[in-house]
């Protein structure tokens, strides 16, 4: 079996476990089930049983795309790929369909059980995701679709490097850092530190990349 059938068959599999355990809860659920939930994990949006379907099928159609997106990327990319690269996304396809049908396996879990703060699942779930994602990003070769695709990345292979091995280790340890603070602190609390490193993962890696333009994409100075 050639790898990228392995891969899809894979996909088809984790896409359908949301589903799988909409379908087995279904005939328990009351009438009326919650489908939205605020910062505290509140169940403040409500919905027919049917809803009960929603999650999983947005979280499937989406991993479907993405899934789609990364392993043919090659084929529309105009910068091309190198083979390595190929795998890579192949591998990550894999990921994020796993990381969405977790997702929605989250959302209707936290549907049926009200009492259950949802952000307490989602959000760490989302950091350790992006602590994942850390692991990628200094692997990731010059592309149009994934990664820092700044001017000046796009425009210079040694900006782009380094700008990821910076990003690489700057969201391994802010989504370690967000998935714990979620994990240990108050909703409120949590969320504030979740959305302050989220800020940080994106202005650091940006900011540098930039000072390394001005600088002639070389290696800013740790002294300037």
């Amino acid at each position: 079996m050639k790898n990228s059938t392995l891969n899809l068959l894979l996909a088809l599999v984790f896409i359908s476990l949301p589903l799988a355990y909409a379908a087995y809860i279904y005939p328990s659920l009351p009438n009326t089930i919650p489908i939205h939930f605020n910062l505290q994990g509140e169940a403040d949006g409500f919905g027919g049983r049917d809803s009960i379907f929603l999650a999983p099928g947005i979280m499937g159609a989406t991993s479907l795309f993405v899934f789609f997106l990364l392993t043919n990327i090659k084929n529309f990319d105009p910068k091309r790929y190198q083979e390595a690269d190929n795998g890579l996304f192949k591998k990550f396809a894999l990921f994020m369909v796993g990381f969405l049908s977790v997702l929605g396996i989250i959302i209707t879990y936290a549907a049926t059980s009200p009492s259950i703060n949802a952000t307490k699942l989602i959000l760490p779930l989302i950091g350790f995701s992006f602590a994942a994602m850390g692991l990628y990003l200094p692997k990731i070769h010059q592309n149009y679709f994934a990664g820092f695709k700044l001017p000046w990345t796009l425009e210079n292979v040694d900006n782009w490097n380094a700008t990821h091995q910076l990003a690489g280790t700057v969201w391994l340890y802010g989504g370690l850092f967000q998935a714990t603070s979620t994990i240990t602190l108050s909703s409120k609390a949590g969320f504030i530190c979740f959305m302050i490193a989220t800020a940080v993962m994106v202005v650091v890696p940006t900011l540098f990349s930039y000072r390394m333009f001005k600088n002639g994409n070389k290696l800013p100075s740790l002294n300037k």
